[in-house]
This record gives structure tokens, sequence and C-alpha cells, in this order.
């Protein structure tokens, strides 16, 4: 993205790559990866918002939505201190330690790449509906949920600490009878 601006601007790839290593140093930007960076001004402005955190999760792998524990504390579900945002993907697990967080990628078959909402707002962002996020989480808790009983899941759910009762009682159907439908 940035040598396409360099080359729109009439930039070398090499006076491009020069001042991405400027910038660096001087801590001006921040790279989330190879070839993608956030200027480090906007970041401090925004570091805050948990929406910013979420979109970056997105921009960082795509396609991916956010999940398991941290749409959860998104849904109020849960009062566990999120340390890393968790996504899905239909790409390959991968983690990215940056400046910025720490974002966690979950590979899923594409037939469970489903159930997510795009939140708009200040920063747009992908996020599994809760119902989703709890099966996500389960799912590779579980190891894809072999040989694990629906009582089983509920006491699960107990000890986790997740509050199954504040999520609305369409959701814990939804949720329930994902469950059924991957158990059997």
């Amino acid at each position: 993205m940035v040598h396409q601006l360099g080359s729109q601007l009439g930039l070398k790839n090499g006076t491009v790559n020069t001042y991405i290593s400027r910038f660096l140093k001087r801590k001006d930007i921040l790279s989330l990866k190879n070839g993608l960076y956030i200027s480090s001004d906007f970041f401090a402005k925004n570091k805050s918002d948990i929406s910013y955190s979420f979109y970056i999760a997105n921009i960082l792998r795509t396609p991916s939505y956010v999940s398991s524990w941290a749409a959860l504390q998104y849904y109020n579900l849960t009062t566990e201190v999120i340390r890393s945002i968790t996504s899905i993907t239909p790409k390959v697990t991968r983690d990215y330690e940056t400046k910025v967080g720490t974002f966690s990628y979950q590979s899923i078959k594409k037939e469970f790449f489903s159930d997510f909402s795009l939140v708009k707002g200040k920063f747009d962002f992908f996020i599994a509906f809760p119902s989703k996020a709890l099966f996500d989480l389960l799912y590779f808790r579980t190891n894809q949920f072999r040989g694990v009983s629906v009582d089983e899941i509920k006491k699960m759910i107990e000890e986790l600490r997740i509050d199954i009762d504040e999520m609305n009682k369409e959701e814990q159907e939804k949720f329930y009878e994902k469950i059924k439908k991957h158990i059997l």
C-alpha cells in the first residue's frame, strides 16, 4: 500500500523504503506486519478505543472476525482480562505480536466461517455473534467437540465463568443448536 502511494507520487521503491526506515527509527510509524504500518500519533489517540483494536485485528489478517474471549467480553458475557484479541479465519493459524497488541488467528473450516456481523462506528469491524463467539471458544478448547457431551459443555461454560444467562434467549438457542448439530 505504501509502495502504491509512493509510485503515485513518482517515488522509486528504494526511496519509499528509505522513508519507511526513517519513520520506523523515529517511531513516527509502527509496523503491524511486513508492509503494513500505522501512524504512532494516530495509534496513541485511538488505542483506548476497543473498536480500533478490533479494526486492526480485521485488517491484519483478512478475511477474519473477532471472536472467543474478546467478543464475549465485548458483549459483557465475561469479566476475564483479555491479553490478546482472538479472531477466526479460514486461513492458516497465526499470531502477531506487535507494538499495538497481540493478535491471534485460529483457522476454522470454511463451513464454520459464519455468524458474524459488521459493527459500524468510528472504526468498522467484523465480530462474531455472541452464540458464535462462545461456540468458537469451545470448539478450539475441546478439540472440535471430540468426545464431549452437551452436559459437559454446560459445566465448562460455568467453570470458565461465562455468564450465558446474560446472552439473550435467541442467541442461547442458536448456541445450543450449533452444539447439538456438531456433537451428534
